[in-house]
């Protein structure tokens, strides 16, 4: 670390001390959009004829040299070319406010493939992050949590692994909310969960950010709750040129990047290469990780018509974790000081130890790869109509650790239990003892007790986005498109370690039934000895086949902007089990159900400054993959009860412009109905004196909750060398109603207690119906105020400083509502969760360009958290809904820093 740091900082003082000044010509202005007179950020600025040019800064400022008689050429993805020709003299020249036309094909690429919102025009709450601002304010942090500064979001680190952060929109978990790129969703097609591992590399390769809250303008058949996360990746738009970069940080974080591109050729040619790696400590105890990133665009502009472009790329990485059953209460968090000397206590990790041969291991470790690969078609047909096409692949390769073993001891690899370290095999200094765990199953005469495996979720994902887009009469934009999808996952338990034992038994095989698998009676197969590689547990895949229609209705005139569109969608399920089903019943049946959304806006510009807007609509979304089946891991059973989710929701909005102040105020009300709740978990119990081991799960439906909220967002620039930036949030989301639902075991039998009883007689199954009343309950789980102020200062050529400021407040521990102390036949009131203290932070960044001779080089740095803050960021809420009995408390990082060089060729 300390050789790293000389070399770096070395180098950055040579650089400095090296860079030439020359006076010279020099033309300097600002980019705007003629429509809406907001800044063109990252647009690229070149002298015609040359290699030579740069991009606009963050208020679409710029500062190029050229010849007298020179032209200037300027470029931005969704806006006409520009020229100009210099003809006055002088050493400076100042062409002031210069206004960029949209290119309506242009425009209809970007809006219709990725569902870009435009200001002052798409009636939606939207915040829009450019790439400048990404760099400057992200430093070692993780991708989501650029957005903390953004109104109704609430980002965590969650157990402080590489990209294991979460990040909730308005409440909304990323389940519930939709993360795209390039207008291609990519929540998962079984859970619709997000995880940012896969997508760490994204921030190097992205254009543009936009978070959408609510309904969004996002053009698929099956829209968000919350709200999309759209990340647009660098095209054509790339100058010419590249970069290279070398950063690092605490704890040993280190990263390197190189991208270069080709421009737009006469040809009508583009590309954009980019690659990286980056490696690390991890701030948490035993949390290493490498990751690498790659990115490949390469576009072709044939003529004024059609353009293709086919963009790839991936993200690779491996880290190990402190995954989120390892929270701690508050007083353990405190006991366990004493195992990390002068270092922070919340950065102990309970899984991490070592073995026999002093290695150092983590039960907890995540590796896996997910490229996505897009090809998009832009035609334009006419003066009036065209036709975006995306075509894409996502390839995911990878697994996470499972520490599993025989029923006695398969819950030992928890680091945890309900907020209190497991102290057997532990050791001494507060280490996992993996050592002790090799020799019980040494001493076993009868296989490994204790052993490792991967949970395998590979997949094969295909689509096709297409939107038509035309113009009817001088008014009306039509938009209509198809959005199919088909998915198969892999999902197997692969033994990697028997911890020095000699074989291992699967328990999980007696639970095999007779009537589907007649291996069942087959005690060879039962009791078989396992090894490295073996399966166990799980092996099945899961199947999604989506088939959706979208339209949507403009109406543009003057200052008026309108909107209705609807979509409609067909999901089935199917899953083929190798395990627990002989082949003629491997293939369950398929499950279809019908979903839809209707929804309508309008915005009107009352003047050049003044907008305002309201949207509403409604959509019917069917259950996902885990919710159809009454276990998906093991069983064809079918929850009956599942079925669709219905979501109301309204927004009103009010928006200023001005060269010097821009602000939005917005209000919402999301009324979420018919929620699914799911929960399983394992029982043991004796029939005859024989030991069962079984799984269990709670399927549960009927929950609803209510979100309202509040929402400002300002931009002041009082001087061109000061930007003042800030939100405030406040929303109010509650659960009501009562949820009700069944156990059931893994044969897919109603059950009346955890002894093996089931329902006989379905007359009676409403004596053993759960149930559970959550009238005004709070959602857990994301800050419900939340409050950001940043101050950017530009003090002398070249040099910035940001300071920002954020406020969390009125957090509530989060809690698994349908596992509440739930019984057979009871109702169970909800008590309100645990609110965890308010808390604020202070970031610092700075970044300082300059010339290394005819190489334009930057030296930024970043400062999280400065004043290392003490905070909690997630808590699980306890029985007696207070701090003492909170479980799962995580704390947030204390002050982390980096810094980065990097030179622009």
């Amino acid at each position: 670390m300390k050789k790293h740091l000389i070399h770096f900082l070395l180098v950055a003082v040579l650089s400095i001390f090296s860079a030439a000044a020359f006076a010279q010509t020099t033309v300097r202005g600002q980019l705007v959009d003629s429509e809406t007179g907001e800044p063109l950020v990252g647009a690229a600025v070149m002298v015609e004829g040359t290699s030579q040019g740069t991009v606009t800064d963050i208020d679409g400022y710029f500062k190029q040299s050229v010849a007298q008689g020179g032209t200037l050429l300027f470029k931005y993805v969704g806006f006409k070319d520009l020229k100009k020709k210099i003809t006055q003299k002088g050493a400076s020249v100042d062409l002031g406010a210069i206004k960029m036309e949209p290119d309506a094909v242009m425009l209809a690429d970007v809006t219709i493939t990725s569902s870009v919102a435009v200001a002052r025009k798409t009636p939606v709450a939207v915040s829009t992050l450019d790439p400048v601002f990404i760099e400057e304010k992200l430093g070692s942090q993780e991708f989501p949590e650029i957005l903390k500064s953004t109104p109704g979001i609430y980002s965590t680190k969650d157990g402080g692994g590489f990209g294991d952060s979460k990040v909730n929109i308005r409440g909304f978990k990323s389940e519930n909310s939709a993360m795209m790129v390039n207008g291609v969703p990519m929540n998962g097609m079984e859970n619709n969960k997000v995880y940012w591992s896969n997508w760490s590399g994204l921030s190097d390769v992205t254009r543009s950010m936009q978070v959408q809250r609510g309904l969004g303008a996002s053009k698929v058949s099956s829209p968000a709750v919350g709200g999309s996360i759209n990340i647009i990746t660098k095209s054509t738009d790339a100058k010419k040129g590249g970069f290279v970069s070398y950063g690092m940080g605490n704890d040993g974080y280190n990263k390197v990047l190189f991208g270069v591109s080709s421009g737009l050729s006469k040809d009508g040619w583009a590309f954009t290469l980019l690659g990286g790696k980056t490696w690390g400590d991890g701030y948490v105890q035993g949390t290493e990780f490498e990751g690498y990133t790659w990115f490949a665009s390469i576009a072709k502009r044939f003529n004024e018509n059609h353009q293709l472009t086919l963009t790839a790329f991936g993200a690779p990485q491996w880290h190990n974790q402190r995954n989120n059953q390892n929270g701690l209460s508050i007083k353990e968090w405190q006991r366990v000081k004493k195992y990390m000397g002068d270092d922070s206590p919340y950065k102990y990790n309970p899984t991490f130890g070592y073995d026999k041969n002093g290695q150092a291991r983590n039960s907890s470790r995540n590796e896996y790869h997910k490229p996505q690969i897009s090809l998009n078609h832009l035609w334009q047909i006419d003066s009036k109509s065209s036709l975006s096409t995306a075509l894409y692949l996502s390839i995911g390769r990878g697994n996470g650790y499972s520490g599993t073993g025989d029923k006695t001891n398969r819950s030992n690899w928890y680091g945890a239990t309900n907020g209190l370290v497991n102290n057997l095999f532990r050791k001494a200094d507060g280490t996992f003892a993996y050592d002790e765990v090799q020799d019980l199953n040494e001493q076993s005469t009868t296989g490994s007790k204790m052993i490792m495996a991967k949970s395998m979720n590979n997949h094969m994902w295909y689509g096709l986005l297409s939107t038509y887009t035309t113009k009817i009469g001088e008014y009306l934009d039509f938009y209509g498109g198809i959005d199919l999808r088909y998915y198969k996952g892999l999902h197997q338990n692969i033994i990697t370690d028997l911890y020095n034992g000699a074989y291992f038994v699967d328990p999980n095989r007696s639970d095999i039934k007779a009537d589907n698998n007649p291996l069942a009676n087959d005690p060879t197969y039962v009791n078989q000895k396992l090894g490295v590689g073996d399966v166990i547990y799980r092996d099945y895949d899961g199947f999604v086949m989506s088939e959706g229609v979208f339209a949507q209705l403009e109406y543009n005139r003057d200052k008026l902007s309108a909107f209705v569109s609807g979509g409609a969608s067909n999901t089935g399920y199917w899953r083929y089990d190798r395990l627990y089903y002989s082949k003629d019943k491997s293939k369950s049946d398929t499950k279809n159900y019908l979903g839809g959304n209707i929804k309508g806006g309008l915005n009107y510009n009352l003047t050049e400054n003044h907008n305002v807007f309201v949207n509403a609509g409604f959509i019917s979304r069917a259950p996902m993959f885990d919710t159809s089946f009454i276990n998906s891991q093991n069983s064809h059973a079918r929850n009956g009860d599942a079925k669709n989710e219905k979501i109301m929701s309204f927004e009103a909005g009010y928006g200023y412009r001005s060269r010097f102040f821009s602000a939005n105020l917005n209000a919402y009300y999301t009324r979420w109905m018919d929620k699914a709740l799911y929960s399983s978990g394992t029982m043991d119990y004796k029939i005859d004196d024989v030991d069962i081991s079984d799984r269990y799960t709670l399927n549960m439906t009927g929950a609803n909750a209510d979100h309202w909220g509040i929402e400002l967002d300002f931009v002041a620039k009082p001087f061109k060398w000061l930007d003042i930036n800030g939100m405030f949030s406040w929303g109010d989301w509650r659960w009501n109603g009562t949820a009700t639902g069944y156990y059931f075991n893994s044969a897919g039998q109603m059950m009346t207690d955890f002894k093996g009883g089931v329902i006989e007689d379905m007359a009676n199954a409403e004596e053993y119906k759960a149930q559970i009343k959550m009238d005004n309950v709070h959602v857990g789980g994301s800050a419900q105020t939340t409050a950001a102020l940043g101050v950017n200062v530009r003090p002398m050529k070249d040099l910035r400083i940001s300071l920002d400021w954020n406020y969390f407040s009125r957090n509530y521990a989060d809690y698994d509502i349908d596992t509440s102390g739930t019984g057979f036949g009871k109702e169970i009131v909800i008590g309100n969760p645990w609110e965890i203290p308010s808390y604020s932070t202070f970031d610092l960044s700075a970044g300082y360009t300059f010339d290394f001779g005819k190489i334009r080089t930057t030296l930024s740095g970043n400062v999280n958290n400065l004043f290392n803050q003490e905070y909690i960021a997630d808590a699980r809420d306890g029985s007696k809904h207070d701090w003492e009995s909170a479980t799962r408390v995580f704390y947030g990082f204390g002050r982390t820093y980096s810094v980065r060089l990097k030179f622009n060729f």
